[in-house]
């Protein structure tokens, strides 16, 4: 425990000087290093699937559920999965040094603001080993050192893949500190990197909302984050209500345990008659239990009766809460009491209807006639993301190799002093 704060203080120390290095490295160099990692990940899958296997051991000790083991979990088709995913980083524009806007000056001065790395990124997240590859991509083609710290039921698999990933930086020439994998799973460990600020830009962490929490609290850094992803689903009285179910069904159903998939269901009291009873009967099928309030039960009389609390709840499972509302105005005002600024989707044929509802509705993303699983880095077009922010300040929504940027003003000068 004595030789905790010195270890700490190391690595962040040794990821500051990377990050310098890493700020002058090629583009080129760095789709290199994508490409030699990809290379190593499929020729080294048998040794991946070996250390894996210790923590697929490990899992039930842990309290893992069989799904969470299930995302443990590294295959062969799964290793090439996530050498695919970093391969298609390559083909993401270069952030680095990227001219935002320019400007020429009446005195000739040319005022340019440049894309620029954050620098070091403390990057926590829990036990999904391929995260650990998705990170470190994004991180250092966006010219940042990552120091990294995996959930400890993957602890062989995160030591596995950083092996990988180190031999690739060296092998391509970059520096070595660039991805660290914190070597140790002591919680202390953390806390103590949340107070490196001299060191540390940003911290991101990724996980369960009490990991959130505990980041959020204990930093001295900025930290990106959301903490829930209360959905909302909202379906209007000009709607075309077969859209909508596709839309409902699709939001909650195609995979339920992430943050983007649709936790409430408000419907317009004019077309609650009709739409319910058609929505209610394919959520039935899919295995989804409904809470509605009493209005709802008048037509799925099947639904519990919703509590205050189930309308704050992100169920993350087969579980949706349904509110019949008066109005556009009740169903904003809905989202506003119970959401967490993550996604909202209206489902409308009016345009006026949605773009209220765009304008007045404070979240992240916001879907018209579209399912909330768009709000998604790779879907929006953004290629990979490290995570979604319900932030307001630096980055918002789908977090991908931009977001990982700050910027700086170059000036261009021809000798020119202020008077």
């Amino acid at each position: 425990m004595s030789e905790l704060p010195e270890y700490v203080r190391h690595t962040s120390r040794k990821a500051r000087i990377a990050s310098r290095g890493l700020a002058r490295a090629s583009g080129a160099t760095k789709d290199a290093w994508i490409r030699e990692t990809a290379r190593q990940l499929r020729s080294r899958s048998a040794f991946l699937i070996e250390e894996n296997a210790k923590d697929l051991e490990a899992a039930p000790g842990y309290g893992l559920t069989s799904a969470a083991i299930d995302r443990l979990r590294l295959t062969a088709p799964r290793i090439e999965e996530i050498a695919r995913a970093m391969e298609e980083v390559i083909g993401l524009p270069n952030p680095v040094g990227e001219v935002i806007d320019s400007n020429v000056r009446p005195n000739g001065l040319l005022v340019t603001r440049v894309r620029v790395p954050l620098g070091v990124v403390f990057f926590i997240y829990e036990s999904r080993p391929n995260v650990t590859i998705d990170a470190a991509a994004l991180c250092v083609k966006s010219g940042n050192a990552v120091i990294l710290r995996g959930g400890k039921e993957a602890f062989h698999s995160n030591q596995a893949l950083y092996r990988i990933l180190a031999d690739a930086l060296e092998a391509t020439g970059l520096p070595r500190d660039a991805v660290q994998l914190v070597s140790t799973t002591d919680r202390e460990a953390v806390r103590l990197f949340l107070k490196e600020r001299e060191n540390i830009d940003v911290a991101i962490p990724r996980g369960g909302k009490s990991l959130i929490e505990t980041v959020t609290a204990e930093a001295t850094m900025p930290v990106i984050k959301h903490f829930d992803g209360v959905c909302h689903v909202y379906v209007d009285a000009t709607a075309n209500l077969e859209m909508g179910v596709e839309i409902l069904l699709n939001a909650k159903v195609q995979r339920p345990g992430v943050c983007n998939a649709a936790e409430c269901l408000l419907v317009h009291e004019s077309v609650a008659a009709a739409f319910l009873p058609l929505a209610g009967a394919k959520l039935a099928a899919a295995g989804v239990e409904l809470r509605g309030c009493t209005r709802t039960r008048e037509f799925l009389p099947d639904a519990k009766l919703a509590t205050e609390q189930d309308y704050r709840t992100e169920y993350l499972g087969l579980v949706l809460s349904v509110r019949v509302v008066d109005s556009l105005d009740q169903a904003i005002e809905h989202i506003t009491e119970y959401g967490s600024h993550h996604t909202e989707a209206i489902v409308t044929n009016d345009h006026p209807s949605a773009m209220r509802f765009a304008t007045e509705v404070d979240s992240a993303g916001v879907m018209i006639n579209a399912s909330t699983r768009f709000n998604d880095g790779g879907e929006l077009g953004l290629g990979a993301e490290i995570g979604i922010s319900t932030d307001k300040f630096h980055a918002r929504g789908p977090c991908g190799l931009r977001e990982l940027m700050s910027y700086k003003y170059v000036v261009y000068g021809q000798g020119q002093v202020r008077k």
